[in-house]
């Protein structure tokens, strides 16, 4: 089992390691959020240990961008001093999939970990759903009702931060920033795009999925 340890604490990431390696596992050791995103990006790990409070990127955040922005689907344990609900909730939230508290016992982490490795890769990363849209972030393939849709790269990058928010309502300055970033469009190209996400989308359905909120910008609705 090859498992990577996210501490900013080197004696306790170095302490963990040590134990792990006894146990037969292969380690690598990050000392903050954005050295684990590149690690988990180039790297394959059936495991990752993840704290949360660390300099420069914070384990919430580099979990999330982990699932969201790298489509990472290695099983993540959080390992912190943080006991309230609230942090255990917004780590779930964020993607982890198991939550233990400092101090602990290495046995029980052990347990915890071979656990997890054994249920392998999770299978929902990378694909969006909202009412009968699906879409595939990996294969970028969108399908509604089982039938295949065909975007252009700008409607496909429109529709994934509409799905991702849906049913919430996304401003004009939030499609504009998540999609061109520094490179804004004219207001013509962007009602272009919407309109044939639109007829994209809509074309041969009974009901409309895509709606333009007039002032406020535009939103998936069931």
């Amino acid at each position: 089992m090859k498992v990577l340890i996210v501490d900013d604490s080197h004696n306790v990431a170095e302490t963990i390691a040590d134990y792990l390696e006894l146990e037969g596992m292969v380690i690598d050791c990050a000392y903050h959020g954005e050295a684990a995103l590149k690690l988990a990006s180039d790297n394959y790990y059936d495991v990752i240990i993840m704290d949360i409070m660390m300099p420069k990127l914070d384990g919430i955040s580099a979990v999330r961008k982990l699932r969201e922005e790298v489509q990472c689907p290695t099983p993540i344990l959080f390992l912190t001093a943080k006991d309230r609900l609230d942090d255990k909730i917004a780590a779930f939230q964020a993607g982890g999939d198991d939550y233990l508290v400092k101090p602990f016992a290495m046995q029980e982490l052990s347990l915890r970990l071979n656990a997890l490795a054994s249920r392998g890769p999770r299978q929902d990363i990378g694909k969006l759903s909202f009412a009968d849209i699906t879409l595939n972030s990996q294969t970028d393939e969108v399908y509604r009702e089982g039938r295949l849709i065909k975007l252009s790269r700008i409607q496909l990058k429109i529709l994934k931060v509409l799905m991702r928010h849906a049913p919430s309502i996304v401003s004009r300055t939030e499609v504009i920033d998540s999609v061109w970033g520094d490179e804004s469009p004219s207001s013509d190209a962007l009602r272009s795009h919407i309109y044939g996400l639109r007829n994209a989308l809509d074309k041969g359905f009974e009901h409309s999925r895509l709606e333009t909120i007039h002032g406020q910008g535009y939103r998936l609705k069931a």
